[in-house]
């Protein structure tokens, strides 16, 4: 009848579907202080606070929505996850890590997405919030053009969805379960950047 991720907050995982919009609950807010929850103004500062909460036992990660092309899959010198307005910059996963990326020696320094995460059991995440996820007018709207080209989940949608309902709601619940993923990961805490101010301001209150 519970469940023992996020601390065994029943109210932040009702919550989460609440606020992305997967299923209406009561749920407009939940325990602050049942659940290590922060929104981080900065990348930089949400990886350096993964970084610590990760030196006691490894078992913290960032993961970020699938909005930023796997480049360094082909270059490994290549950046992928950048933002320049922090001045960040990050690659994903290691191909050569695959399922064990979790655990994986200064794995700590890759991101992972939702192809790599799910199923793991974190103590902290740190979740960056792409553009295809934003607050507009009151509402959560999700945006598929803004994820990567390379995102298999969403592949052909854009000549699939002329005129069918149903692959457009299909992609928009696929890009809200995804951050639902995401956020549920930590054990113990999850801590969020996410560039949209809507967003920011909506999950704050």
């Amino acid at each position: 009848a519970s469940q023992f991720r996020c601390a065994g907050s029943d109210g932040y995982m009702a919550w989460l579907d609440n606020f992305l919009g997967i299923r209406e609950t009561a749920n407009t807010d939940f325990d602050r202080d049942a659940f290590d929850f922060r929104i981080i103004d900065s990348p930089v500062e949400l990886h350096d606070l993964i970084r610590e909460k990760n030196k006691p036992n490894n078992k913290s990660r960032v993961v970020a929505g699938y909005c930023w092309d796997w480049k360094s899959k082909n270059n490994p010198d290549a950046w992928d996850i950048e933002i320049p307005e922090h001045d960040y910059r990050a690659q994903w996963n290691l191909g050569s890590d695959g399922s064990l990326w979790a655990v994986a020696e200064n794995s700590v320094e890759q991101v992972g997405c939702i192809h790599t995460c799910q199923g793991l059991e974190l103590d902290y995440v740190g979740v960056i919030i792409g553009p295809d996820l934003a607050w507009r007018e009151g509402q959560l709207l999700t945006d598929p053009s803004q994820r990567s080209k390379q995102d298999r989940s969403i592949r052909g949608y854009k000549s699939q969805s002329k005129g069918n309902l149903e692959v457009h709601d299909r992609v928009d619940r696929i890009i809200r379960n995804t951050y639902k993923t995401l956020m549920s990961r930590g054990m113990r805490g999850c801590y969020i950047y996410i560039s949209d101010l809507g967003s920011r301001a909506a999950m704050q209150k």
